[in-house]
């Protein structure tokens, strides 16, 4: 199979869960050196730095991505760092220097990950406008318009409702073919539109397969609107068990969810309620999830990679199946677990038949 494989960096403390259950996973540079590096020898392609100001799901400390993103690139040679920046919070033209001076000095290894946001207490304690949800968006598209300019044009001007720039120039330019690629969050209409007329990849979050196939349908459909269909490719979110059996695996899922931090999962499940219902459909990416899907915060219980190496294997073949061509891992025990991964189930999933290019084969 084709699918790419990325970890999510664990650049905030408490982990990838919002449980009080023992981790031996950390939040400093020293770990996430170690861990980059592990990644790295395990075949891991792309790393996420999350962006984090406050402490939201009980994370309390933080490391900006945009600045781990590109120390860990200066300390690996193959792994792609992806840097998560929110619109509002930053001027897309200081962003395309910052990212084209990383990406040079990476050869080409560090992209960016457009987020426009639901925590609105880190746009309004930082005296930033927090607009409604769907003119993020607009913000959004305009802030990848002017990265888009600046990257592949001598000098760009742009006039927009958000940004204006005049005959301004980025150099160095970014290295490598093209451009860096512009990842994005979101599962909104609003988010699915901006994904099909200007991003290269586009973030969900766990579902089932069905459900993901259906928003896969869906944005392509809409990209293709723009003579973009093949031009996007979608990551989903993931967290994985990966144990002896099926039966060790489901008891550590379980001893998650017992030792779950039931008020910082409560206050996040209702700052992101609160957000997607300001959707014009009156729900975001959250608006199905559970207290326990809640617990890993971007719904990553809901693939259920959960089990042996094979069951897990097979499970990615599904995805893979419906167009996820990446897979975004969270794991309890990073570094431990990231080189399992790599070396017990990446092989699995590299000897399965593409069950997507049979599909395609048989029309």
């Amino acid at each position: 199979m084709d699918i790419s494989f990325a970890y999510w960096v664990p650049n905030v403390s408490g982990g990838l869960v919002t449980s009080t259950i023992p981790m031996r996973t950390d939040w400093s540079f020293e770990y996430n050196k170690r861990l980059a590096i592990t990644a790295e020898a395990a075949g891991f392609d792309y790393a996420l730095a999350q962006a984090r100001f406050f402490a939201s799901y009980g994370a309390d400390k933080q490391l900006e991505a945009v600045t781990i993103a590109t120390a860990l690139a200066a300390v690996t040679s193959k792994l792609n760092l992806i840097a998560a920046v929110h619109p509002g919070l930053w001027h897309p033209a200081v962003i395309a220097n910052v990212i084209a001076s990383a990406n040079y000095i990476s050869a080409g290894r560090v992209s960016l990950n457009v987020v426009s946001g639901w925590f609105k207490d880190e746009y309004t304690g930082f005296g930033a406008e927090w607009l409604e949800h769907d003119e993020r968006y607009v913000r959004s598209e305009e802030f990848i318009r002017v990265l888009k300019g600046m990257w592949t044009e001598d000098r760009f001007t742009f006039k927009g409702k958000y940004y204006n720039v005049t005959d301004v120039p980025c150099e160095p330019k970014p290295v490598g073919q093209g451009r860096p690629a512009i990842f994005q969050g979101g599962m909104s209409h609003a988010a699915r539109e901006m994904a099909a007329r200007v991003s290269d990849v586009m973030f969900v979050n766990g579902g089932s397969v069905e459900d993901i196939a259906g928003i896969i349908q869906d944005v392509k459909a809409r990209a293709a609107k723009y003579g973009r269909a093949d031009q996007i490719k979608f990551a989903m979110n993931a967290f994985v068990i990966v144990r002896d059996t099926e039966a060790e695996a489901q008891q550590v899922l379980r001893e998650i969810v017992a030792q779950a931090h039931t008020e910082a999962v409560q206050g996040f499940g209702a700052a992101v309620k609160e957000a997607g219902q300001s959707t014009k459909e009156g729900e975001g990416m959250w608006a199905h999830s559970s207290f326990e899907d809640l617990i890993q915060y971007n719904d990553g219980f809901k693939p259920r990679l959960v089990g042996a190496p094979t069951q897990v294997a097979r499970r990615i073949q599904e995805y893979e199946a419906v167009g996820v061509d990446i897979l975004l891992c969270g794991f309890l025990h990073f570094i431990e677990e990231v080189e399992q991964f790599g070396w017990r189930v990446r092989p699995l999933v590299r000897e399965l038949p593409s069950l997507r290019h049979q599909e395609l084969a048989a029309h």
